[in-house]
């Protein structure tokens, strides 16, 4: 059943496909299996293809693919199996991305590592975004670029070989063995990269990685529309686009909820925005500074995709090093940033600090004045220079509509950008793309960071503007709406589990603005060694969630989301948002997130029977 039968039986699928597969960006966990994550969904897909089985409930009771949408969902998975079958070859060894030049860095990234050769051939034009210079400056990526007229006129190559070809047919390939990766890109979908050759499977895990932390797999959306091409369903579309509309909503929309009226820049995912953040600073750095060390401050214990996105940075530039900063439980955020700004400054270095207000998981907020007072603090170099003022670089997913960097505002004064997660709150959930905007003092570092999200190809799709321009403006109601449920249940369970700890805002803090809709409980334990408190806690932890979402599965889900339009969501932050941070620094406790629409009360009724059990 190969050929034509098989681009029937894709046909089917997509004509019953579960609406989910489509406006989900988080994952369910209730049938995920974070080993098999990258495997599992294609192998049970591949028993239903050999069984000719498209019925809607048998694709919905298929397991999660991959974690997230940033790095891989159903349609993008299945976008890729019909492609190996089209290329024969395994479905690993095809990637798709939403990006059209993030491909070909991820194979320049692993070269670089490795000490290994690329060449770069293309026929027609390289993308429109390709900056060689600033790729080999900047990046410290080196290649060689050679026109060709097709694939097979490729030579055999002391390295690797890539070929690039731009066509409106992303889902056929030139093949030819002198080839190790053949990347497809199509103006409008994105890109799909194909790995040629066992020597080369060592790439396979590392260019997912890469599209796991600097951009995003090609979006539900695009994968839809490659996916009829290929089956012969419909030619490409081209309807009228009203993203300039959108995208001046959108960035009017940001500059309001900020309460500065600089220029936003707007991405496919909060990592694919705070990449840009990082080259932009350290292309910025290079430019003004080019003997100077680069110090990326960054608290050890914040969400792993900056924690591991951080750290691949700097292995890859000599110039940049990583700080770790303290910030959580017992440990002070201005006082650890004072220290480290100090310690920089001896050694005349550049610092850029990146930290989340609220904190994550423990939802802790820093003496803001204090905080103000230490990063507008002047320093002297040993050589008696004023030392380089820090850039603050803020997380505020958990409450972007706090306003930091208007006139007057705490941070105002100083260098400091903000950006946020757009798959929670600014989308509720509908999209990954997300945001960032500057003060006035960063309005040159913003120039760089536009150049350099402009160079991955990763700013905003179409559709994620379309859904960014609908749900913004509701975003505020909907962080007002959500707190109140939060601060509701919070206080419930403190009065019928006193003895739990709570990490939430105080009452004090939400008057400022601070109105989070996440909090974090460290349930009460027993033993009577701390071995054993531990793993009493540990299994307690996953008897409440799952109490809760066995009790009410249409809203309360084993998820991370946060910020989303309905529901309630519950994780381990030690075994999801912190997946990649050392084992000593993880979090071993419950976050919940509430969103403006749920049954409370059915919520308090579930957590009162768990309190009556344990």
């Amino acid at each position: 059943m190969e050929g034509s039968n098989m681009l029937g039986y894709i046909k089917e699928v997509l004509k019953n496909m579960p609406i989910g597969w489509l406006d989900l960006t988080t994952h369910r966990l209730d049938i995920y299996n974070e080993e098999l994550a990258k495997t599992q969904f294609l192998e049970e897909f591949e028993t239903l293809y050999t069984d000719f089985n498209h019925d809607t409930s048998a694709l919905d009771a298929l397991p999660t693919a991959y974690d997230y949408i940033r790095l891989g969902h159903p349609l993008s998975s299945i976008l890729e199996w019909v492609i190996a079958r089209l290329f024969d070859t395994t479905p690993e060894r095809v990637i798709s991305f939403s990006s059209k030049t993030v491909p070909v860095l991820a194979i320049l990234r692993k070269n670089l590592l490795a000490h290994k050769n690329t060449q770069i051939s293309y026929k027609g034009k390289l993308p429109a975004f390709f900056d060689e210079e600033v790729l080999r400056r900047v990046y410290g990526y080196q290649f060689e670029l050679n026109e060709v007229e097709n694939a097979a006129s490729i030579s055999e190559f002391d390295g690797s070989s890539i070929f690039i070809s731009q066509q409106d047919d992303i889902g056929h390939f030139e093949r030819t063995e002198s080839v190790d990766f053949f990347i497809n890109v199509h103006p409008q979908l994105g890109s799909v990269l194909v790995v040629n050759g066992s020597q080369n499977e060592s790439y396979i895990s590392e260019i997912q990685h890469v599209r796991r932390r600097e951009t995003i797999a090609m979006t539900p959306n695009n994968s839809l529309v490659a996916l009829n091409v290929l089956v012969g369903k419909t030619s490409l579309p081209h309807t009228k686009s009203n993203v300039e509309t959108h995208k001046t909503s959108v960035l009017a929309s940001i500059k309001e909820i900020n309460g500065i009226h600089t220029k936003p820049l707007v991405a496919s995912s909060g990592l694919s925005i705070q990449y840009a953040i990082m080259m932009g600073l350290i292309h910025d750095a290079m430019e003004k500074h080019s003997d100077k060390a680069i110090k990326f401050i960054v608290p050890p214990n914040c969400y792993g995709g900056t924690n591991d996105q951080a750290r691949r940075v700097a292995a890859c530039i000599d110039q940049v090093e990583i700080v770790d900063l303290p910030v959580d439980g017992d440990n002070d955020m201005v006082q650890s940033i004072d220290i480290v700004l100090d310690k920089i400054a001896q050694e005349d270095a550049i610092p850029y600090i990146i930290a989340e207000i609220p904190t994550n998981p423990r939802v802790e907020v820093p003496d803001l004045i204090k905080l103000k007072e230490v990063l507008s603090k002047e320093r002297i170099t040993p050589n008696g220079e004023i030392a380089i003022d820090p850039v603050f670089i803020l997380d505020q997913t958990f409450c972007p509509n706090v306003h930091f960097l208007g006139e007057g505002k705490i941070l105002s004064a100083v260098r400091a950008i903000s950006y946020a997660s757009g798959s929670k709150f600014p989308s509720g959930g509908k999209c990954t793309a997300g945001y960032c905007i500057g003060n006035k003092k960063t309005s040159a570092l913003m120039e760089k960071i536009e150049m350099n999200l402009r160079l991955c190809d990763n700013e905003a799709t179409d559709l994620q503007y379309e859904i960014l321009a609908e749900q913004l403006p509701s975003m505020n109601q909907r962080i007002v709406d959500a707190y109140k449920n939060t601060r509701e249940f919070v206080s419930f369970i403190n009065d019928t589990l006193p003895e739990a700890k709570i990490n939430f805002v105080s009452e004090e803090l939400a008057a400022q603005g601070f109105t989070p809709s996440v909090f974090s409980l460290d349930l009460p334990t027993k033993g009577t060694t701390p071995e054993e408190k531990e793993s009493y806690k540990r299994a307690l932890n996953l008897q409440l969630i799952n109490l809760m979402i066995t009790e009410i599965p249409h809203e309360s889900k084993f998820c991370v989301s946060y910020g989303q339009l309905q529901g309630c969501y519950w994780t381990i932050p030690a075994t999801s948002t912190q997946g990649t941070t050392k084992e000593g620094d993880k979090d071993y406790i419950v976050r919940a997130s509430l969103s403006p629409n749920l049954d409370l009360e059915l919520h308090k009724k579930v957590f009162l029977k768990f309190v009556q059990n344990i």
